[in-house]
């Protein structure tokens, strides 16, 4: 309707212009150079549009000729880039789909329409995986990370190509070079943490754990029980013993429930004289985590006790968790070493009903020791051999008698748990070592591991120590005879335990690449939301500018 008026008061101007000059039509006269010209004013405006028209035609079709060429050059610019952008988009579906011709056919018109610009050079490195040309893909990864914008991608490329050939050195000589180009890079700072820890050099891999917090690649909860961890491992691996007790100290008050740090920092600080620090550590770990290393750390703190005094210490510690079986275990144990059998046979009273292994082998020991009774130590040591497992220290499908801080399957930190080992069917290959501790790569024909489930399946359930053995006779407090021995399957499998320290064929050892997809997976964006209620308002159209007002620029 504002249109319409405009409109209407703008004729009505006009009009009333053409009629004002009607009605005073005036007279021009024009002398110049011999000639003489006689109109009224209307006519000479008239006349001074049109030459004005006729000036603007004339400049416009002479600005435009000048211009011409850059023009048509912008125009053939255009119209490749949009032929190569066209491609690239074409050629990235065509490699999610998988159909390898036509992501060859479109990186082809890429390289040929956008040269090397940076999506043009994904689609070939791409296409070269999928192909399965890695030489290829690792040139066009190569000139990628030599370029400042496509540094980080081409880094990734090279670091997937290496894993993949099963190159640690140049993997991680890769993820070092992308940290430090760009320390927040999650992929590189976790496999260069990872490959520190596998080489054992704990300062650089407590570096890159600090970058990592830096960064904010870790949480504060991870990064204080990984720390400890850290520190945990530095201390083992032996130097100054001062040293070694500021690393146990910081590492048990970063994560109080730590059992190898609480059990070393005991260890260490009773042997420099500091024993009530070295208790408190102990009995608050305890509470947290119980554990047979720590009960018999704890029995030792003080050097020069006798048997009887370590027991004494033992029961003291147990009575901080009363109801927990290791409390008893530990109970038996000093009781056994102190030769107080009947106190032996009262703390495993309760865990009879369902022994587990350690709990039949200690009733054996208490039978030999005490009454030298063959027969019924025999029966103890055979109902050991079906018991249910005691809890070890596991790990990705390994079995260790020691505490390990890097898993030597998968080079994991903090991998290792306290927990019953859980039968596996198909056990790693890293699972498999030979006798003097080191890996090979098949199975004995007869010795297996007894392995946790494969990463995504749901654990397989174990015997529970904690359901009694119906058929088992009532304890009479001295022995009961076994119960009768289950078959065994065909595949049980019998455990193999790690060393306590890993060997340097181990650490060399490559450890089985991370699996990695044919090309190196997209980011996919998400669905669509929707509009956002919480963006301006779209702005109103703009009217097409009028080709007259670009005469003027």
């Amino acid at each position: 309707m504002i249109r319409v008026v405009r409109f209407l008061l703008a004729v009505a101007l006009v009009a009333f212009g053409a009629v004002w000059l009607a009605d005073r039509p005036g007279e021009v006269t024009i002398d110049w150079l011999g000639y003489r010209v006689d109109s009224s004013v209307a006519m000479l405006l008239v006349a001074v549009a049109v030459l004005a028209l006729a000036i603007l035609a004339t400049w416009s079709l002479l600005r435009g000729l000048v211009r011409s060429p850059g023009r048509v050059t912008a125009f053939v610019r255009d119209r490749r880039s949009e032929r190569g952008y066209q491609a690239i988009s074409r050629g990235l579906i065509a490699i999610g789909a998988g159909d390898l011709p036509a992501a060859r056919r479109f990186a082809g018109e890429a390289r040929r329409f956008s040269g090397d610009e940076p999506l043009a050079l994904l689609l070939a490195a791409q296409t070269a995986q999928l192909a399965g040309n890695r030489s290829a893909a690792e040139v066009t990864f190569r000139r990628m990370a030599d370029r400042g914008e496509t540094k980080l991608l081409g880094l990734h490329g090279l670091f997937v190509e290496a894993q993949r050939r099963s190159d640690p050195m140049a993997a991680r000589e890769v993820a070092e070079e992308a940290v430090r180009a760009n320390p927040a890079v999650a992929w590189a700072a976790e496999a260069v943490l990872e490959f520190r820890c596998a080489q054992g050099d704990w300062a650089g891999a407590l570096r890159a754990l600090d970058s990592n917090m830096k960064t904010g690649l870790t949480d504060r909860s991870s990064y204080r029980r990984s720390r400890a961890v850290l520190l945990t491992a530095r201390a083992l691996s032996g130097g100054d013993r001062e040293a070694a007790i500021a690393d146990v100290t910081e590492a048990v008050r970063l994560s109080p429930g730590l059992v190898p740090a609480a059990a070393l920092a005991g260890r260490l600080l009773a042997e420099a004289g500091r024993s009530r620090q070295a208790a408190r550590i102990i009995e608050t770990a305890w509470r947290i985590n119980p554990h047979p290393d720590l009960a018999e750390t704890y029995a030792h703190v003080r050097t020069g006790d006798s048997a009887r005094d370590r027991l004494m210490r033992v029961e003291t510690l147990a009575r901080i968790r009363p109801d927990d079986p290791e409390g008893k275990l530990a109970v038996a144990r000093a009781a056994i070493d102190a030769r107080e059998f009947a106190a032996a046979r009262a703390a495993l009273a309760p865990l009879v009903p369902a022994p587990t292994r350690r709990v039949a082998l200690m009733l054996a020991e208490i039978e030999e020791r005490d009454t030298g009774d063959v027969g019924r130590t025999r029966e103890w040591m055979a109902r050991a051999l079906n018991a249910a497992r005691d809890p070890a220290w596991t790990a990705d499908g390994l079995v260790s008698d020691k505490w390990l801080p890097v898993s030597p399957a998968t080079g994991r930190l903090d991998a290792f748990q306290w927990k019953v080992p859980l039968a596996d069917l198909n056990p790693p290959l890293a699972a498999h070592l030979d006798g003097a501790g080191h890996l090979i790569d098949e199975p004995a024909p007869v010795a297996s591991v007894v392995a946790e489930p494969p990463h995504g399946e749901p654990p397989r359930p174990a015997p529970s120590p904690a359901v009694a053995d119906e058929d088992a006779p009532a304890y009479d407090g001295r022995a009961s005879a076994p119960s009768e021995p289950a078959a065994r399957p065909a595949s049980a499998r019998e455990e193999v335990a790690l060393p306590a320290v890993l060997s340097p064929r181990q650490r060399a050892a490559p450890r089985p690449p991370h699996y990695a997809d044919s090309v190196i997976p997209l980011v996919h964006s998400p669905d669509d939301p929707g509009p956002d209620p919480d963006l301006p308002a779209d702005p109103a159209p703009v009217p097409p500018e009028r080709w007259w007002r670009s005469l003027f620029r």
